[in-house]
Order: C-alpha cells, then structure tokens, then sequence
C-alpha cells in the first residue's frame, strides 16, 4: 500500500534557506510533506530509496559536491514524472546546459533568487497540482 502523502524536497546548502521555504510550503499544502537537505548527495540517496513517494524536487543551482543541473538531471532519469524547480541568485539564463535542461524538461520551473513567500507557495502548488494531473492521466 503507497501512501497519497507525496513528498517535496527542499535542497540548498544554506540552512536558513531550507528552513525558509519549508516554513513557506508545509502545512499550507495539503497531501505533501516536505524534506530538507543541505547536501545534495544525501538528497539523492533519500529520493532513490523513496522515489516512488516524491512530487517534487526543489534545488539551488550552486551547491558543493554536486550542483542542482547534475542533481535534477539525476532525479529524471530515475523518475521522469517527479516535478523539479531549480532556483538560483545567479544569472544562468545563458548558461547552455540549463537551456538545454529548460527546453527538454529536466527543469520543469526555474524561480530567481529571492523568492516571496507566497509566489514560492502557489508556483509549489502549481507543480504538485501538475505532477497529480499527470498520474492520474
């Protein structure tokens, strides 16, 4: 038996970031709980060994060991339904492997650094509606 409760993570190597958006998201979202990481290798042994039960994924772009494209990237080849935003404060817009990842879907959302509270809450929404509205076709 899978449970309905899907899961949404939250990776960034700050600690204070994490905490802000799962603040932001959790409890003003119904059927999801959320998961924070500040390593972005232990982010993808969690979502690996529980992939079935993840929504979305939301990752910055800049972290140490492995960078939020190789990550996201990672975690459509294991499952392509999951939803990802990728976030960033730095200009990535021209950068080739992002186009690439925008325009083929490995990057179902990219929000710029800072975000507000409740813009990050519905586009959230947006993304776990979506990747419903998917599983259920």
């Amino acid at each position: 038996m899978t449970s309905n409760i899907k899961i949404v993570s939250i990776v960034d190597d700050e600690l204070d970031i994490t905490q802000l958006y799962q603040d932001a998201i959790y409890g003003h979202i119904n059927g999801i709980s959320v998961v924070c990481f500040n390593n972005p290798v232990t982010a993808l042994e969690h979502f690996i060994e529980n992939k079935k039960d993840y929504a979305l994924v939301i990752s910055d772009l800049r972290m140490p060991n492995l960078n939020g494209l190789d990550l996201l990237s990672k975690i459509k080849m294991i499952n392509p339904n999951v939803r990802t935003i990728l976030v960033s404060a730095y200009e990535v817009k021209e950068d080739k492997v992002f186009q690439k990842y925008m325009k083929d879907g490995t990057i179902d959302l990219f929000i710029e650094k800072p975000i507000p509270i409740d813009w990050l809450r519905q586009k959230v929404r947006e993304q776990v509606e979506a990747f419903e509205k998917r599983r259920n076709e």
